[in-house]
Parts: structure tokens; C-alpha cells; sequence
């Protein structure tokens, strides 16, 4: 178990970009967002999950250290792996899928 960053190296991506990414995998993405400070308490998910931010950054807290994401960083946590979040002082906008 685990969270695996990749961190973008070509500039923010548009929605239709990212949109693009999840297809190409065969996944269907959901967009969310959150205001600055908002805090998500520790959790896991029974299926994968892969995530991009859009906008603004925010950091997962996971037991093997923190994960930031900034705009067009990926993130992919294993089934299982436990994680907290706090969302970064300009807010965040991210697309996510859960691999089935």
C-alpha cells in the first residue's frame, strides 16, 4: 500500500487535458474542490484512486510522510492506504477516479 506522486513537468493542464488523461485509462473522473484550510480527517478507499490537481495545492498526509500537489501533479494511492488531507491557502480544484 501506498501514494505515488508524479509531479508535473509541463505546466498546468487545462480540464479537457486532464478530462483526456482519465479517458485514455479508462476512467470516469469526478471534479471537486475545497476552500484554503479545509481539512479531510484520515480515511482509505477499498479500489485504487488516481487524482490530478487543477488549481491551488493541497497536501496528503499518509503513513509514510506528506504528498503536496500543486497544479497538474498526479497522485495515485493503492487500495488500502490510509490518508488525511489539508487543502493549501488559495484553495484546490482536482479530477479523481477510483480504478475499479
Amino acid at each position: 500500500m501506498g501514494a505515488r506522486l508524479t509531479p508535473n513537468r509541463e505546466g498546468p493542464p487545462s480540464r479537457e487535458e486532464l478530462a483526456e488523461r482519465f479517458a485514455e485509462e479508462g476512467l470516469r473522473s469526478r471534479w471537486w474542490g475545497n476552500a484554503a484550510g479545509d481539512v479531510y480527517g484520515s480515511h482509505a478507499h477499498e479500489h485504487p484512486k488516481v487524482l490530478y490537481c487543477l488549481e491551488g495545492s493541497i497536501t496528503f498526509h499518509t503513513d509514510e510522510g506528506d504528498v503536496d500537489l500543486r497544479p497538474g501533479d498526479r497522485l495515485d494511492l493503492d487500495a488500502g492506504t490510509s490518508h488525511a488531507a489539508t487543502v493549501g491557502p488559495n484553495g484546490v480544484t482536482c479530477v479523481e477516479a477510483f480504478v475499479e
